[in-house]
């Protein structure tokens, strides 16, 4: 089951550092733009994925084509794809190795989500970290 309990969440947001965000947009009126951005101000490196602008630059970060290219731990990876492409994401970052996959919200995919938790993946759904850390009160991340 995806997390739902505020104080798992909570140390999830905790606890991360490098957040690997599949969907990233360059383009201001985006909600992953202004997401990436809000995340990068709490203090979290944010490492935008998206193969429509790979080579480019989003808040100072390279975007990359896929997260099979980051060379970094990935703490989170953050899924800006429609539900229906958000499982191959979800299969990406397992395969990276990555800790938790967090589904944007509206993206819902009961499977993707199985797959993730049945490779120890911790999976939060249907929520958007930008709600949820001043919610949830979470500290801005220090190195």
């Amino acid at each position: 089951m995806p997390l739902t309990d505020d104080a798992a969440i909570r140390t999830l947001l905790e606890n991360a550092r490098t957040i690997a965000m599949v969907g990233a947009s360059d383009r201001p009126d985006r909600p992953s733009y202004g997401v990436m951005a809000m995340l990068q101000r709490h203090g979290y490196r944010v490492i935008p994925v998206n193969p429509q602008i790979t080579g480019e630059h989003v808040h100072g970060e390279f975007v990359f084509r896929e997260l099979a290219q980051l060379g970094d731990p990935i703490d989170i990876v953050d899924i800006f794809r429609r539900p229906e492409a958000a499982g191959i994401a979800v299969d990406e970052a397992i395969a990276i190795g990555a800790k938790a996959v967090w589904l944007q919200l509206g993206v819902i995919n009961h499977e993707a989500a199985a797959r993730a938790e049945a490779a120890g993946l911790q999976v939060v759904m249907d929520r958007c970290p930008a709600i949820e850390i001043p919610r949830l009160g979470v500290a801005p991340i220090t190195a």
